[in-house]
């Protein structure tokens, strides 16, 4: 659920597509080959796949100095580094090296911090101090992992490593001084002059964080509309915006996904790009919480009606627009699921000041509560079989994704971790469950916006989860049913100042 809606001031920023924006390097600004290298290096971007192919020779990257091919942009500030890699073929040389690297200049001899992964599979955070100086290393005990983070956080670097479908592992160094302004990017280093390796590179990600002072849900930046190919792992970024749009739904024809953008629900048209204001009628304060009926004819929605206080307040309406009609008497109530038969809406209401899941008919009538423990309940949506409905709960202390039958009864606990876990989703065939994973800093009852997330796989029938995504994000991110209706795709929100 979420509470206050974006600014509508923030409507005039502007738009921006995601392909329109990228030159021929992707995301970054240049290339270019640092220190002496007998055998240029050259790197390709391929918009389709959001792929870069990087080749580099080069001595090493050590001691006093640096050999290496460099594709780098200049940020300021804080920054979350992010990124795939492979090495392409077996190489030549079992310390060759890739990863990020931030530097303040082009120089070979200058300060550095390098997240490098090795031929041989040695991963550490290796950092040279002052121009000219020794350069030193933390190991990860993660060996040649797939994810490669570097981030800066008010002037401490963090390495964060993993094999796909792994949480993190962190690496952490302090007291390397750099300027404000550096310049970012990925290498490849042969460690060998005569030789020329190559890597490729995905899911690249230049993260620029909130602030460290900002106000939620007055403060905003931006968002990205990913569609994640949940067996491969490869994300595509198909539009961006410099204000906040949240929680993508899946069109059950495919064609097409809503999000909510600043009180509106916007539809945005995958083949085109077209983007659409649905029609809500005088519904216009709508938070993120939407969802459309199975067959796709109806959405329901959850405006923030002025005769109610701004309490939020569940409506059905056509999926083209039209005239919405009450549902829920009381508020605030927060939708997140249709019954497979369209007899019943789920949602989330705060009563008393407890956050439960109740049910009600879709034509409206008695609300009927189905969870009373302690905590906060939340995020309620049913399985396409229409036998169980899933849904977080604090109620152990830690937020987790629980599940019921229609009528409350039988209520179980289907994860166990460390993490605050929140939206379970469940594919359209009934086989998975993806699910949103706060980190355990994050209070179990809440679900902030702007943090390091994961989004997270299991099959529903139990076993172990997986991770599928690395992002920044959280609050609007997969808040409502998000999967293609193949079960092949994940569409989610990621967040970075613009």
């Amino acid at each position: 659920c979420i509470r206050p809606i974006p600014a509508l001031a923030a409507m005039a920023w502007a738009l921006a597509s995601s392909a329109g924006a990228q030159s021929q390097l992707g995301a970054f600004d240049g290339q270019t080959d640092v220190g002496r290298v007998s055998r240029p290096g050259a790197a390709s971007f391929s918009p389709a796949r959001e792929e870069y192919l990087i080749s580099g020779s080069g001595r090493n990257m050590w001691a006093e100095r640096d050999d290496f091919h460099f594709v780098w942009k200049q940020l300021t500030g804080n920054f979350i580094l992010s990124t795939r890699a492979r090495f392409i073929g077996q190489g030549v040389e079992a310390h060759r090296k890739m990863g990020w690297s931030v530097r303040p200049t082009l120089e070979p001899d200058a300060p550095h911090v390098t997240a490098a992964v090795h031929g041989d599979g040695l991963t550490s955070l290796q950092f040279r101090r002052s121009t000219g100086a020794i350069t030193e290393e933390a190991k990860s005990p993660v060996t040649m992992p797939d994810v490669i983070q570097l981030e800066r956080r008010d002037g401490v670097f963090l390495m964060h490593v993993a094999h796909v479908g792994d949480v993190l592992v962190t690496t952490q160094i302090t007291g390397v001084s750099l300027p404000d302004t550096v310049y970012v990017g990925l290498f490849v280093c042969a460690h060998s002059d005569s030789v020329t390796e190559r890597a490729s590179f995905d899911n690249v990600r230049l993260t620029t964080p909130a602030k460290a002072d900002f106000t939620p849900y007055r403060d905003y930046i931006g968002s990205n509309l990913e569609i994640l190919d949940v067996e491969s792992g490869h994300a595509t970024i198909v539009h961006s915006y410099a204000g906040s749009f949240q929680a993508p739904n899946w069109t059950p024809d495919g064609r097409s996904l809503l999000y909510a953008q600043e009180g509106r629900l916007h539809r945005f048209e995958l083949a085109t790009n077209r983007q659409d204001i649905i029609n809500t009628g005088d519904a216009t304060r709508n938070n993120n919480d939407h969802v459309l009926s199975f067959d796709g004819r109806m959405t329901g929605i959850s405006h923030h009606s002025a005769e109610d206080g701004g309490n939020s307040i569940v409506y059905t309406l056509p999926a083209e627009g039209g005239t919405p009609t009450r549902v829920t008497p009381k508020g605030p109530s927060y939708l997140h699921g249709w019954s497979p038969d369209g007899k019943w809406l789920v949602y989330t209401g705060q009563r008393d000041g407890l956050l439960d899941v109740y049910k009600i008919p879709v034509q409206g009538g008695d609300e009927i509560r189905l969870t009373s423990a302690p905590g906060v309940d939340d995020g309620p949506e049913f399985t396409p079989d229409g036998q169980w409905i899933y849904f977080n709960s604090s109620r152990t202390g830690v937020m987790q994704i629980w599940r019921m039958r229609p009528d409350g009864g039988e209520q179980q606990q289907v994860t166990n971790d460390g993490f605050n876990n929140w939206f379970p989703h469940i594919s359209p065939d009934g086989k998975w469950i993806v699910y949103l994973a706060f980190p355990p800093d994050v209070p179990a009852d809440d679900h902030p916006f702007y943090k390091q997330v994961t989004l997270r796989l299991m099959p529903i029938s139990g076993g172990t989860a997986r991770v599928i995504a690395y992002l920044y994000g959280g609050q609007g991110t997969i808040n409502v049913p998000s999967w293609s209706p193949d079960s092949r795709k994940i569409a989610f929100v990621s967040n970075t100042r613009m």
